[in-house]
């Protein structure tokens, strides 16, 4: 889908304000109300806009472990099973099909080591497939950010950093 400047825009303003009135989006845009719920709906019809949800503090529900798990698999048989899992393991962020020496790059939040323990060996390494996997705890986040960077910093490019 090609999107114009007017659906770049809306973008923008319903990645940073998921819950804006379409009054107020459609006076952003420089359209009615109508106008620009109409092409809202077309971005989500079309599958450029996925979903909305909430962005949780993973510190308030008690989630504050973040780490990152590279998993190598034997055979290539064995990835639909392994994938199955993860897809059903709510710890799982992401899950990355990666180039290099491993198969694939998992985002994984936890409440302590305690469960991630349990997460690597009861979940991941549980499977027959797993012959190996990297762990890489992270001690503290600077940026995170779901938005792709055409939207975050859409037409005149990215956002200078300040000296």
């Amino acid at each position: 889908m090609i999107l114009d400047s007017i659906d770049s825009k809306a973008l923008t303003l319903l990645a940073s304000r998921a819950r804006i009135s379409w009054a107020d989006l459609g006076e952003a845009l420089g359209l009615s109300a109508p106008a620009a719920a109409e092409r809202v709906h077309r971005l989500e019809e079309s599958g450029v806009i996925r979903g909305y949800e909430a962005r949780i503090d993973p510190h308030q529900v008690e989630c504050k472990l973040t780490a990152f798990v590279s998993v190598s698999l034997g055979r290539a048989k064995d990835r639909p099973a392994f994938l199955r899992s993860v897809m059903a393991t709510a710890e799982v962020l992401e899950c990355h099909h990666v180039a290099g020496d491993d198969d694939y790059l998992l985002k994984v939040r936890c409440k302590d080591t305690d469960a991630l323990e349990h997460l690597l060996t009861g979940v991941l390494k549980a499977h027959a497939g797993v012959v190996r996997t990297r762990t890489t705890i992270a001690l503290s986040t600077v940026k995170e950010s779901a938005t792709p960077p055409s939207v975050a910093f859409p037409v005149g490019g990215r956002k200078r950093a300040r000296s």
